[in-house]
């Protein structure tokens, strides 16, 4: 019964930690940008013409007009889930020869992550295509992503993006489609590393001094447990009540993405910024399988394509803005502390893992290790 109870509190709490944060069908269209040196003729006799920097999909271009929607709970502008999507658009709507058209709802007009996800898999027809946390759908049957939320997995954003661009990345897309969820996985992004911020008199140099601090965590099982092993108090607070909270005495610190941390100012009441990089902020875009049925093979196969160049954008983009924010943080002299050796803080989080990654689900945690090596 404890397995259960627990199991059911993962499940909601994975929901609310992303709130908190940001078939080949024969033709021959490229999945990257145009060569320069390739010319029209050879462009047509492989099935497809230039448009900027893509190759449209000639048969998809002729196919029958559609529309899908596409949700975003942030804002598409100076974020970076909203470059990965408007990528994805822009990419679609050029390779497809605009047959297809990617309506993209940003701001959460839509509904929060969990209802939107709700009404995707509730066959509502409202939203098309969503971008989610990589682990949200474990509240919905998934099992296997809840591994990408587990602490000091990743070694690096070389590790992740080797995990993404593999077999076994696909295999984690692939699992809502194989449960017949209604929703399928097209492609995986990632905000960045998150790591710990504290008061000015606070700094965090090894996981002992973290010893009585309250640190505020999203209201997830596995972020609270985190805490609590690393000998802090969890405060499962508001996000928006994180600068005041901080600013007042009321708890000591938080945890955020690099560009998050600075975009919400919380420097100002957090100037110790510890890089610890304790889970990565993984993103994953889904198409309920009602929409992508209604799409031709040509197009489905522009989707496909548009999918690994939004991967790509999203990996670049990530790591420009956080090594841009770090050097902006250090001019502004703020204090922040690079970990050369994290040791003490995995082991105290080994116990979480132990928990998770149980069964059928330690092999495929082991083999993700395996690719940081």
């Amino acid at each position: 019964m404890k397995k259960k109870v627990l199991s059911l509190l993962i499940s909601a709490g994975l929901v609310a930690t992303m709130m908190a944060g940001c078939g080949l069908s024969g033709n021959t269209a490229s999945t990257g940008k145009i060569d320069s040196e390739k010319t029209e003729t050879e462009s047509k006799d492989s099935g497809s013409t230039a448009s900027g920097d893509y190759t449209v999909n000639e048969a998809a271009k002729a196919d029958p007009a559609v529309t899908l929607t596409m949700a975003e709970v942030n804002p598409t502008k100076d974020t970076i889930c909203g470059a990965m999507d408007l990528k994805f658009k822009e990419a679609v709507e050029a390779m497809s020869g605009g047959s297809i058209t990617i309506d993209l709802q940003d701001s959460g007009v839509l509904g929060s992550e969990k209802e939107v996800l709700d009404g995707m898999l509730g066959g509502t027809g409202t939203v098309d295509i969503a971008r989610i946390s990589a682990f949200a759908l474990t509240s919905y049957g998934a099992k296997k992503s809840v591994l990408l939320s587990l602490p000091y997995t990743f070694t690096g954003r070389d590790h992740f993006w080797k995990f993404a661009d593999s077999d076994l990345g696909q295999e984690f897309l692939d699992e809502p489609e194989e449960l017949k969820l209604g929703v399928r996985g097209l492609y995986f992004g990632e905000e960045g590393f998150r790591h710990f911020f504290t008061t000015k008199d606070k700094p965090i140099s090894s996981a002992a001094d973290m010893k009585g601090m309250k640190i505020r965590v999203s209201n997830d099982p596995i972020m609270t447990e985190m805490v609590k092993n690393l000998g802090a108090t969890p405060s499962p607070i508001e996000m928006k009540e994180v600068y005041t909270s901080i600013q007042n005495g009321t708890i000591d610190g938080a945890e955020q993405p690099t560009a998050n941390y600075a975009s919400n100012k919380f420097q100002e009441v957090g100037p110790n910024l510890t890089l610890d990089g304790h889970t990565l902020g993984a993103m994953e875009t889904i198409i309920a399988d009602a929409s992508y049925d209604k799409l031709t093979d040509n197009q489905k196969q522009v989707i496909a394509d548009a999918g690994k160049l939004a991967s790509e954008e999203c990996r670049k983009v990530s790591e420009e803005r956080e090594n841009e924010v770090l050097k902006e943080l250090k001019d502004e002299g703020i204090n922040v502390i690079e970990l050369s050796d994290k040791s003490d803080f995995q082991a105290a989080c080994k116990p979480i893992v132990d928990e998770y990654a149980t069964g059928d689900l330690a092999d495929l945690y082991q083999q993700i290790l395996d690719m940081g090596k």
